[in-house]
């Protein structure tokens, strides 16, 4: 590698050793629980709404330094989604018609509460479990759900696993992706570019699932249901 291509490769690794100190330099008891709190808040208050799960979840993943760290992160955050959704089905069920009528509810746009109620009467618990995976339904169904005919307990059982699935798809590709970076950068001059690309592969792989998975929310969200989430269109 020319020199001052070495240059540029090192002073990335530097760059990208300061944020991973950083991210592991917060006690993991904390960083773990704040993660997790904070994948409960984004369905409960909408955060999900302003910064994504998903890139909370792969920074706090990057920090990921023990197998006990590992299965302590996955499943605080199986638990705080599952908890916020359940929060956000108690909000939908008690206080979703003057959620969505507020200032809130209407800044969110109508369109997007009526693409998830839609969704969801098409769909019933299928669109649960695919909620999960996409931006804004994600947020929205659980208050939806709650304002809907289908039961919590239909709710759940297709909740949990999506929760499970994404949780670990995202804690196990970030510490797989730093602890590889960190085996690699004191030989490798590229190695930040080596986490980059990984990185980058798995948000293009995330893109073209989630784009799949609109084009199908696309065949029901668009049109009205036959008002009973507990009934199934194929």
């Amino acid at each position: 590698m020319p020199r001052r291509g070495r240059q540029y490769a090192q002073a990335v690794n530097e760059w990208l050793d300061s944020i991973l100190d950083l991210v592991q330099g917060v006690d993991p008891t904390l960083r773990t629980a704040l993660a997790g709190l904070f994948i409960m808040l984004e369905t409960t208050i909408l955060l999900g709404l302003i910064l994504p799960g998903d890139t909370v979840v792969l920074v706090a993943s990057t920090a990921v330094d023990s197998p006990a760290e590992y299965w302590a992160l996955a499943i605080v955050i199986i638990v705080g989604a599952l908890t916020g959704g359940s929060l956000g089905f108690a909000i939908g069920r008690f206080f979703g018609p003057r959620l969505r009528a507020s200032r809130l509810g209407q800044r969110i746009g109508e369109k997007n509460w009526q693409r998830a109620e839609n969704f969801l009467d098409h769909r019933g618990g299928i669109a649960v479990f695919i909620s999960r995976f996409l931006p804004v339904l994600h947020s929205l169904t659980p208050l939806v759900v709650g304002m809907s005919t289908l039961r919590y307990r239909t709710f759940m059982l297709w909740l949990t696993p999506a929760c499970i699935i994404w949780s670990f798809a995202y804690v196990s590709v970030g510490s797989a992706a730093a602890e590889g970076y960190r085996s690699i950068a004191e030989s490798l001059d590229y190695a930040a570019l080596i986490f980059a690309a990984v990185i980058a592969g798995f948000w293009l792989l995330v893109f073209g699932v989630k784009k799949v998975l609109d084009r199908h929310v696309a065949r029901f969200a668009d049109h009205p249901g036959d008002g009973d989430a507990s009934t199934r269109d194929d």
